[in-house]
């Protein structure tokens, strides 16, 4: 099964609100394809960026999308509501993406380009804002980069998507204080890499 990627800017995803979401699982695992669509419509911007932001490579984040709505289709009749349903997204997603980079780990590392096929003509106003957007996605980019992949998906899930440590628990599996401290290790880590990376931007 293939699906249209639609990549929702940061900040304008609209989930579901909870009065929705059980109606509308309980359709989309009856074979409503509709009710599929809105729940990919809403979900498919943070997949994306989750994926993106663990494996810092646009095209695997591409493929782990498209995998996650296919593992998602396939198995939302056993959903059975113990967490919500924007949690188990990310259960999904970060088992994806961690499993994609295991999968493909003796492959060469990749540059990452954030590129935005937005067409070809831009005011300079547009471009020096692009510009700076690109610079600072390489910073951060570079700084995840320095992270193992699990300590990498506790900084996506705290910092950019402001997971509480017991929602980071239920998606990543492991108990709170084990999310306490591999989160601790990723700051650490970043803290002492931070002025290396800075430096070399400049």
């Amino acid at each position: 099964m293939k699906f249209q990627l639609i990549y929702a800017q940061r900040g304008k995803t609209r989930f579901m609100h909870n009065n929705q979401t059980e109606e509308v699982i309980a359709r989309a695992s009856n074979g409503d394809l509709q009710a599929f669509r809105d729940i990919y419509d809403a979900y498919s911007g943070f997949v994306f960026n989750v994926a993106l932001r663990v494996t810092r490579h646009r095209e695997d984040a591409r493929e782990i999308t498209q995998e996650v709505f296919v593992t998602v289709h396939n198995k939302l009749k056993s959903f059975r509501y113990q967490s919500s349903l924007r949690t188990w997204m990310y259960r999904v997603t970060v088992n994806a993406s961690l499993n994609y980079i295991k999968k493909h780990a003796s492959l060469k590392s990749r540059t990452v380009a954030y590129d935005d096929a937005l067409g070809s003509s831009y005011s300079r106003d547009y471009m020096a804002e692009k510009s700076e957007r690109e610079h600072n996605e390489g910073v951060i980019n570079r700084l995840l980069g320095m992270l193992t992949p699990e300590q990498r998906a506790c900084i996506v899930l705290r910092s950019m998507e402001g997971l509480s440590y017991e929602e980071m628990a239920d998606v990543l599996a492991i108990d709170v204080n084990a999310v306490r401290s591999r989160l601790k290790r990723a700051r650490e880590k970043l803290l002492s890499v931070r002025k290396e990376v800075l430096e070399n931007e400049l």
